[in-house]
Parts: C-alpha cells; structure tokens; sequence
C-alpha cells in the first residue's frame, strides 16, 4: 500500500469530494467513512478510482461471523484497497471476514479496529468493563486479529510501538489520532504527530481535518507528508 499519509474525506457529499480531490494533480491514499459512504455509496468509490487513488473503506463492521462475511463478500466487489471491521466482533467473526473478502479479491487489505482514539482509559474501565490499561487491551485484540490472519489493525500511535514489537514491523499499524503541532485536537484523544507517529511504529497515519479543512490543502497536505516520510 502506498506510505503517503491516508486523507479521511470528512464530507457530506459526492461534489465536495471531487471539488477538494480536483486540487491535487497526484495520486493519493484516501478514506471514505461511514457519514459519506452511507449517504453516496458505491458511485463515489468508482469516481474516486478513477481518478487514481487507492481508498480505504472505513466501515467498521461489526456483527455476527456469517453476516460480517457475507458483507465483505459484497464489499469485496468494490475495488477499494483497504477494509475493516472490529477486533470486539472476536476472531471467528475476523477470519470469516477475510474469508469473505478474499473469495472475490484477495488484494484487499483487511484490518482490524483495536480500540477508537476518541476513547479514554476511563471510558475503557467504567463503559466498556474492560479493566487492564489501553495498552493492554489493544494489544490483545491485535494478537487476535493477527492470529485470525489479519493484515494490521487501527490503533493510536501511542499504541503502536508495542504491537510492532508483538506482531512484527510488517503487520499494518493504521493510526489516526495525528495532528501537526500547534493544531486542534477536536474529538480525539489519544494523539501524536506525525513525526511522532513514525518514530513509535505507526505503518499508515490517517490525517482528516488538519488537510480538509485548511485554507490550503494542497499545501497543508504536502507539510504532513514531508514529516511523515522525512525519516521513514
């Protein structure tokens, strides 16, 4: 997959997407989420291909085994070329998953949601009941998703350094959660720079707001890029 930093289309239409993407005369690594898969659906995903850029589908899914897997199935179809689901589904849900996804194109990537970045360690123990630290508890659904054959997970940065050192430099290490110095951190929680990012393992940094929003996304975007790659 390519290394450039992974642009979250953080919009609520098809027409906003092609307006921010037209700015750039490169190809770029680009996630499209569920607000604007749901309200667009597979046509946004064949105008963003061709244009030539590869996509991450961010959906998340989460259900029982023969449901996720028949949905990847589906998913499968759509030429994107990174997909999730979440690690909490347990690893039978995860290898039919892949299984899914696989019958129709094994060049999709598949990962794994370990824990989101908006999460607190408090929310961790007195929400979700899970009582060991955030550390802990995404290292262990990144072993089960590594063990279900998975590709990587979704983590924080601040995690990252510790599943490399479980799971291995090329098991995937998907971190939003960045920001450039001195920008805004809104919802998450969990963040770092993206020179920090690199330094503690991060394989992919998926950046949203910082590019999307700013006067000068072309130019925003090439900054974070510079960072990133600068000693990867």
């Amino acid at each position: 997959m390519r290394k450039e930093p992974i642009i979250a289309l953080d919009f609520a239409s098809q027409d906003e997407v092609m307006s921010f993407l037209h700015q750039f005369n490169e190809p770029l690594f680009v996630k499209v989420g569920m607000e604007l898969f749901y309200q667009t659906g597979p046509e946004l995903l064949k105008s963003i291909k061709a244009l030539g850029h590869d996509i991450f589908l961010d959906l998340k899914l989460h259900d029982i085994p023969n449901t996720v897997g028949k949905a990847m199935e589906g998913l499968a179809k759509l030429d994107v070329d990174l997909v999730n689901v979440h690690a909490a589904g347990g690893q039978d849900m995860m290898k039919r998953a892949i299984e899914g996804l696989h019958k129709h194109n094994p060049q999709i990537k598949i990962i794994a949601v370990t824990q989101l970045t908006s999460t607190t360690e408090e929310q961790l123990h007195d929400e979700q009941n899970i009582q060991t630290s955030m550390e802990e508890a995404v290292l262990n659904y990144a072993v089960l998703a590594q063990k279900a054959g998975l590709h990587g997970v979704v983590c924080s940065p601040l995690e990252a350094k510790i599943i490399q050192e479980q799971c291995g430099k090329s098991f995937l290490k998907v971190t939003p959660g960045i920001r450039p110095k001195n920008s805004a951190t809104h919802d998450q929680k969990r963040i770092t720079t993206p020179e920090d990012a690199q330094k503690l393992g991060s394989t992919h940094i998926v950046v949203g707001r910082p590019i999307t929003q700013s006067d000068n996304p072309v130019e925003s975007y090439h900054q974070i890029k510079e960072s990133w790659l600068k000693n990867g």
